[in-house]
């Protein structure tokens, strides 16, 4: 590649000396000092151009992208922090309300259970006075029964002696004979 660069060279004088006014100027050898040091000028330009300017334009802008990442970050980790403070006081909330709900529901469990013991007491209390009432009928419709008792046999006596002897036979005297047989 070196050996073909003179030989470029020495073909491009060549052409240039038969033909001056026409081809390339960038390839004409006798041009090619004043480029090389145009190039060299011009590269030395740009690289202080790039080195002062646009290079600590963009460090400055790379150092800004990452401090702001670096903040954005730390914001996302305080609110990280923010966000498990408030998940822990709704959760300790919400378990405080469940041993209030809970506390609650067993005292009104107690409250109605002292009130149906109430109220069941006091129906006994009615069932028995009822049922003292009804032992005291049953009494007095027993002894009732029992006095009918005596009559109705005295009068079933009489009638089964009138039919059986043909004798009117009243209940009184029926009565009479029974009572000292009772005895």
């Amino acid at each position: 590649m070196i050996a073909a660069i003179p030989a470029f060279a020495v073909a491009a004088a060549a052409a240039t000396h038969e033909e001056k006014s026409g081809g390339l100027p960038q390839l004409n050898p006798a041009d090619f000092s004043p480029q090389l040091v145009w190039l060299a000028l011009t590269f030395v330009v740009l690289y202080f151009i790039l080195a002062r300017v646009a290079l600590p334009r963009i460090g400055e802008v790379i150092e800004e992208r990452k401090d702001r990442v670096q903040r954005d970050l730390d914001a996302a980790e305080r609110f990280k922090a923010e966000t498990d403070a408030a998940l822990a006081a709704y959760e300790k909330a919400l378990s405080d309300a469940r041993q209030k709900a809970s506390s609650l529901a067993k005292d009104v469990r107690e409250k109605l259970a002292a009130e149906t013991d109430q109220e069941r007491t006091a129906v006994e209390k009615q069932l028995a006075a009822k049922l003292s009432d009804a032992e005291a009928r049953i009494a007095q419709t027993k002894s009732k029964a029992l006095q009918s008792v005596d009559e109705i046999a005295a009068e079933t006596a009489s009638a089964v002696v009138t039919k059986l002897l043909g004798e009117d036979v009243s209940p009184a005297e029926v009565k009479k004979v029974l009572q000292p047989s009772a005895q």
